[in-house]
Parts: structure tokens; sequence; C-alpha cells
């Protein structure tokens, strides 16, 4: 069988893998139009479960990338200079580069051996029983064929930055500067590290005046508005430009013989957790999909589409109603730190009473020594 994959991320990289280990006659090939060492952004959340999604079918892929994650136990909410600990809800790290230096090492370890620095402009050119388009929002898989996306960017603006400062919690710091509400996302991707996502509403970046400044220039401007949280760290820029979140949502998740995973399928805010982990179980119910079909491409891509969807569909929702969240977050800023943080926390609607009390018992007992219902939200 000739299984053809662009893009060579971690989903595309995690694919090659998987499909080796369940099929190993597969002739594989992976091309990436991207140096090796090339990642964009910093680091990769999951959640406090890690790698445990993978264990069923790869627990030698788990058990090699597991101990470079850095892990904790709380999220910590920074508002109006005081930090409310929200406990019981873990995540674990790790560095993006790190993860994918990971995934290439065990791919070589099965022979698979990614084409680096090829960009693939003629889809029809490539002579495949099937190909994966694991190539990113701008897919050239998806552009070559009718998967009915549907695409549109929300109006907050973010930008990704790296500092040399590690955060002992994944933490939400939010303050009220001279041009408007700004927040900040920042958690520890490996010792001393950390990820800095910077975020305000379109009326607050329009008078920062970012738009019209070169990066060095916007840089030095958000260090100076979270001294406090940088405690005189720097930011690092990787690729470090001002964005909209793009919402893509396909309604056909496979062409012919072509199919995507990832982002080259869909988004999920970031607020809401890892995109990766997302691809990963992408890949996963593809190949399961695949498996289950006796490698029946024709009988596979319609089985992968209907199993995997109606879950991701629910993670989209939440992601979406977070992301609905994000977008006023300064109205929500109104509220005192406690009411704040229990809006926050309940933001995706998946968090009922009972629900929080059980994850984070101290938050839940602090909030109703307080006077406060579990189910309120500002």
């Amino acid at each position: 069988m000739r299984i053809t994959i662009l893009g060579a991320g971690p989903a595309g990289l995690y694919a090659a893998i998987l499909i080796r280990r369940l099929n190993p006659d597969a002739r594989i090939r992976l091309f990436e139009q991207n140096a090796a060492d090339a990642a964009f952004g910093f680091g990769v959340v999951f959640s406090d479960q890690a790698l445990a999604f993978l264990r069923d079918d790869d627990p030698e892929t788990a058990d090699l990338i597991e101990p470079s994650m850095t892990r904790w136990s709380d999220i910590h909410i920074v508002h109006r200079g005081e930090r409310m600990v929200i406990d019981g809800i873990g995540f674990s790290g790790i560095g993006r580069l790190e993860l994918l230096r990971l995934l290439q090492q065990r791919a070589a370890e099965l022979g698979i051996l990614p084409s680096y620095e090829t960009r693939i402009t003629d889809i029809s050119a490539l002579e495949a029983d099937l190909l994966i388009g694991a190539d990113g929002l701008n897919s050239t898989v998806r552009a070559s064929g009718r998967f009915d996306e549907q695409i549109s960017a929300l109006q907050n603006r973010f930008i990704w930055y790296g500092t040399d400062r590690a955060f002992d919690a994944l933490t939400q710091t939010f303050i009220d500067t001279q041009y408007g509400p700004m927040n900040a996302h920042h958690y520890a991707y490996a010792p001393g590290k950390s990820t800095f996502i910077i975020e305000m509403g379109a009326e607050t970046f329009d008078r920062t005046g970012f738009a019209n400044l070169a990066e060095p220039d916007y840089r030095q401007a958000c260090e100076r508005l979270f001294d406090q949280t940088l405690e005189g760290a720097g930011l690092v820029p990787n690729n470090s430009t001002w964005r909209r979140f793009p919402n893509l949502s396909c309604g056909r998740w496979f062409d012919g013989n072509r199919t995507l995973v990832g982002d080259a399928l869909h988004t999920a805010h970031f607020s809401i957790g890892s995109g990766t982990r997302l691809a990963l179980e992408d890949v996963i119910s593809l190949v399961h999909a695949l498996r289950a079909s006796d490698w029946n491409v024709a009988t596979a891509l319609p089985l992968y589409q209907s199993t995997r969807q109606p879950v991701l569909e629910k993670i989209v929702a939440a992601a979406s109603r977070s992301a609905d969240w994000y977008e006023a977050f300064g109205a929500h800023m109104t509220a005192d730190p406690l009411p704040f943080s229990l809006s926050y926390i309940r933001r995706a609607g998946r968090l009922d009473a009972s629900r929080l009390r059980a994850l984070a018992p101290h938050f839940a007992s602090q909030l109703e020594a307080s006077g406060l219902s579990l189910e309120d939200a500002a």
C-alpha cells in the first residue's frame, strides 16, 4: 500500500509511525516544506493525563515522550494583582521542538525518513493509494480537493512569545492598561522556559498602535506592560506576529483517496487545550478506521469521519464557548477576583457544580465560604 503524508509536524510524523507499526509493509513517503528543526511556537500543552491516550496503540512513543514533559497541578488566575488558585486541574507541557525531535527519533527507528525542505505543489503528481494532509491551516491537500471548508476569524488579536522564565502553574494574567484590558496565557514547557501568549480585544489593539510598529518595538512595549509578570525576563520571538484566531471546519473529511488531520481539517481555540493532542487523536482514529477496514481506503475514510467527527465536534463546541468568553474578557474583568475566576473556569460549559467540587475541592470551598454559588458566573 502506497501512503503519502504531507506535513512532518507531530500529526504527520505520528501518522507515519502508527501506520508503520500496524502495517509494516506499507510504503510511506513523508514530505515537509520546512527544515527538520523548524518549530513555530514554543510549548505544547496536554491534559494531566499527558500521553495516556497514545498507550493503547503505541506505548513505546508515550514512554519516549513523557519523561521530557513538565507537569503542574493547578491553574492560577491573576486579576487586579490578586492570585487565585484553582486546584486539581493539571496539565503537562513539552517544548514543541523537543516533541518534534522525539517523534523524528521514533520515526527513524521504524525506518521512516521524511523529505524535509520539500514543497509539494502538484498533488496530482503524487502516486499514492492514500494521501494524508497533515500540512496545517494552509493545507495544500485541502486546497486540492472538495472538503467543504468554512473559515472565519475571531476579533481578538494575539501573539505567541516565549520567555526565559519558568512559571509554576498554567497561569492567566489579566491587566488593565492605558490602552485597555490585556491578558497573558503563560506556562512552563521546559526548565527555565515558558510560553507567553498575549491577547487583547480589537479596540485595545488599535489604541496600542502595534500594527504600525516593527516586531522589536512592540515586543519591548509588551515587556513593559507585563513587567510585573515577567519579573525582568525578556520575551523571545519566533515568527511572532499579531494574529486573529482562525475558525476552520470541513463538512467533508475526505475526497477520493485524500483525507485531512489536525489543523488542516479543523481548529480549536488555544484557550481550551492542545491542538496537537487533537491532531494526534485524529491520526489514531484514522488509522483505527484503516485497520478496521482491512486498509481499504474507500471504506476507511467514511468510517474515519463518522466515528471521529461527533467526538471532535463536542470538543470544538467547548473551545468555541471558551473563545467567546475570551472575546469579551474585558467585560468579565469588572468582577472581583473570586467570581471572575469562577467565570473563567466555567467558560466552556463543561463544569457543573458537582464536577467542579470534585476536581477543585479547595477552590470550591473558597467559593462557598465567600457565599458564592458554584453555578454562578460573572
